[in-house]
């Protein structure tokens, strides 16, 4: 199970550089105005062998000045309760100030492992200047420049020695396992409540630490799969929390501990940016998905019309990956709950599906023939054999090329679209190489 590390410090600290550093993200977004664009906000650092999701804090702090400081303090107290280490990040340029003190203070009182980062040191002599944040309290300060990568190799090492084991979890291979995710307020505990009934029918329940997920076992309607709960596990803050950041932070480890995503929306209010961002974290960890419009019960018009209108609006809004199944439900009046629970697992069993390298290639290279990649600089490209990789997370195929430097994204789209065509990938992610014969 992928541990989560949580960076946190007022504005200008450097903290999206170090976020950009730790992930190899060539992106950088190293403004903080707010609006920043908030789905680079997370991302996977690999160290020594190990993977860690590393959270950016400073990508949810927006209005105005004024507030920074209140809104600092409650991402500061959110990310205490869901991460498992923290990078606290000061400024070694500006030096101590009162924010500083003041996110220590939360911090000094939180049952975890903090790191204190004095950032912007870019050379040797700068480091006897750090030794004003020994007044935090928080144990000596690791020197490092985010900008230029020095002192990051360190602080890496540092961060694994911290990280708390996660136990592994002896869950059987072969049965599903579905995460509820969405926004607040979609319905989320209600459809989980709908899935389960009041008399629950529970197998197994396979428990980490307070900040793990919890992974219930059910067997309903002949389905057999087990839950990721993530809701109503750890308390909840006691400060009113920036709803955006919280549903981020609380969706990561659900959606990454997962094999399907049920996402859902609220069929009053539509597809919003929170959802978006959520849609992103399933992407990014390449997870089966199902959506749900939820509420549907509270929609006056559910004519055909309606609901072809509604799907082109989510599928829009979530292209180019369109070829998921959209249902529209109500965990209220349990509308289609059968149907969500009949979908999710048929996605997941279409991400175990095995092509045979023969028929792959009898059904696409005719394709590929009347509709070949474009020449480039008078160079024709040409594709004679495709297979299907074995033993992947997510089904991955490979064409062989004689200039697959020279296939672009829109051809690659178009092979994707064309396996999904001729075979059942319904609501799975799929990847597309093409490579050097």
């Amino acid at each position: 199970m992928a541990s989560l590390v949580a960076i946190v410090g007022r504005p200008n600290v450097g903290k999206s550089t170090l976020f950009n550093r730790l992930t190899q993200s060539r992106r950088a977004i190293v403004s903080d105005t707010a609006g920043t664009t908030r789905d680079r906000q997370y991302g996977k650092c690999t160290w020594n062998g190990h993977e860690f999701s590393v959270v950016d804090t400073g990508g949810w702090v927006v209005k105005s000045d004024d507030i920074f400081e209140d809104a600092i303090r409650r991402q500061v107290l959110v990310a205490t309760e869901e991460a498992d280490l923290i990078l606290f990040l000061v400024d070694n340029e500006t030096g101590l100030t009162d924010w500083d003190m003041d996110v220590a203070q939360i911090l000094r009182r939180a049952h975890l492992p903090v790191i204190l980062v004095a950032n912007k040191v870019d050379n040797s002599s700068l480091y006897y200047t750090s030794s004003e944040f020994y007044k935090l309290g928080l144990g000596e300060p690791q020197c490092i420049s985010a900008a230029t990568g020095g002192g990051t190799g360190d602080l890496l090492d540092l961060i694994l020695a911290k990280l708390p084991d996660h136990p592994e979890e002896s869950l059987e291979e072969d049965i599903p396992r579905f995460a509820v995710v969405g926004r607040p307020n979609a319905g989320k505990s209600s459809i989980i409540n709908a899935f389960i009934g009041e008399d629950r029918n529970i197998v197994t329940e396979i428990a980490g630490t307070t900040r793990d997920s919890i992974y219930t076992r059910y067997d309903k309607f002949g389905f057999d799969f087990y839950l990721v709960d993530t809701a109503g596990i750890r308390r909840k803050n006691k400060v009113t929390e920036d709803l955006e950041f919280y549903s981020v932070m609380r969706s990561i480890r659900a959606i990454e501990n997962s094999d399907v995503c049920i996402l859902m929306l609220d069929a009053t209010r539509g597809v919003e940016s929170q959802d978006m961002n959520i849609f992103q974290l399933i992407q990014k960890n390449n997870k089966s998905l199902v959506v749900v419009v939820n509420k549907w019960d509270l929609v006056p018009d559910k004519s055909q019309k309606v609901i072809d209108t509604f799907k082109s609006a989510i599928q829009r809004r979530m292209a180019p990956f369109v070829d998921f199944p959209i249902i529209f439900a109500s965990a209220l009046t349990k509308q289609r709950i059968f149907k969500v629970l009949e979908s999710a697992k048929q996605v997941y069993l279409n991400r175990k599906i095995r092509i045979g390298t023969s028929k792959l290639n009898e059904v696409m290279l005719p394709i590929i023939e009347a509709n070949p990649p474009q020449s480039i600089k008078g160079k024709y490209i040409k594709i004679k054999y495709c297979t299907q990789l074995p033993n992947t997370q997510i089904p991955s195929f490979v064409f062989y090329a004689n200039l697959p430097q020279y296939v672009k994204e829109n051809y690659r789209r178009f092979l994707e679209n064309k396996i999904r065509e001729n075979w059942s990938l319904h609501g799975c992610p799929i990847n597309v190489f093409i490579r050097q014969k």
